[in-house]
């Protein structure tokens, strides 16, 4: 049973790598479009995920055959997502808010404030007007995307070009830093991993977003939190990059572990990975984590999402440097 298990992870493991080969070249297209559907990094990063997995389910059942226009499968795939969780939304009971708590930090990248889709516009139209706007589908290909008529897309679009605003940014604000998030940095920055381990619930789910998921602590040891610590040992070594895409790891220093910052970032509180170039520093990874008071309860780790880490950097104001999409090197692949 145990080989059959493995047999049946290792198939689906490749299978997944191949799938996301074919369809790489479009995944900034896609993050782009969840970008302007959810005008957050964070939700259109979690909506490209969710769309590349749902879409890979979707082939596997399409008899053989494969989508005629890649793109506009994989925006009309993640249209369905959004919608029908902007509906399930509407549809849960409305908690009053904690007047305790105050307003988080969320600053906006500047095409946002200048001029950005409104959250009065329901989600069939800005869908319908950032594919015509933004992406310029027609629009037989816009209703196609949608599953509506052309008619109702034409409707979507007058009443949602008719919404257009500036949206205003709204104040910064700062929050002190929580204790069990000043923990991790200070035991990540010593190199630490037995303190960092020992951070980690039982339960804890530890992931580095998109390529690999650990639960518990021994596990995470073992994979994501070593790979985090000392992963950079291979960003730096062209004969041990089996993790990395060569193309993106130039300049990187052996001898100079990341160090990791906590910023405020819309709300919620992040780490930062600075690694050392030859050039100077850069930011290669981001970090959140979910807390059960002192302990962690969640850890994702964003390092191969390079749409993503450009768009945090650039709201933040830092320098960025991208690892692209893949863990894996093809030729080396079955």
């Amino acid at each position: 049973m145990t080989t059959a298990k493995s047999e049946l992870a290792n198939a689906a493991q490749g299978s997944w790598r191949r799938f996301l080969e074919t369809y790489e070249p479009l995944r900034t297209q896609l993050y782009r479009y969840c970008r302007y559907l959810t005008r957050s990094p964070w939700d259109a990063e979690d909506l490209t995920q969710d769309t590349l997995a749902r879409a890979f389910v979707t082939l596997a059942r399409m008899a053989g055959q494969e989508p005629a226009h890649p793109r506009a499968w994989l925006f009309r795939i993640a249209s369905n997502l959004w919608i029908d969780e902007k509906r399930r939304l509407r549809e849960r009971p409305v908690e009053a808010p904690d007047p305790a708590a105050g307003p988080g930090a969320e600053p906006r990248a500047p095409r946002e404030a200048a001029g950005t889709l409104l959250v009065t516009l329901s989600p069939q139209e800005r869908a319908a007007v950032v594919l015509k706007d933004v992406f310029d589908f027609a629009l037989d290909e816009i209703a196609a995307s949608l599953g509506t008529t052309v008619g109702a897309v034409k409707a979507a679009l007058h009443r949602g070009r008719g919404k257009l605003s500036e949206d205003p940014t709204p104040d910064a604000t700062t929050a002190p830093v929580p204790g069990a998030l000043d923990a991790f940095c200070a035991a990540f920055n010593a190199g630490d991993i037995d303190r960092l381990t020992a951070l980690l619930l039982d339960t804890a789910t530890v992931e580095v977003v998109g390529a690999a998921t650990q639960y518990g602590p021994e596990a995470a040891r073992r994979t994501v939190l070593f790979g985090m610590l000392f992963g950079f040992k291979r960003l730096a070594d062209p004969q041990a990059r089996e993790l990395f895409d060569a193309r993106f790891a130039g300049g990187a220093i052996p001898d100079a572990p990341p160090r990791v910052e906590a910023r405020l970032h819309r709300g919620r509180w992040l780490l930062l990975h600075w690694y050392r170039h030859v050039d100077g520093e850069a930011v290669r990874a981001v970090t959140t984590l979910e807390l059960d008071g002192d302990r962690v309860a969640r850890l994702q780790n964003y390092f191969y999402n390079p749409d993503f880490l450009a768009d945090i950097g650039g709201e933040l104001d830092v320098p960025v440097r991208v690892n692209g999409h893949r863990w894996w090197q093809p030729e080396a692949q079955s």
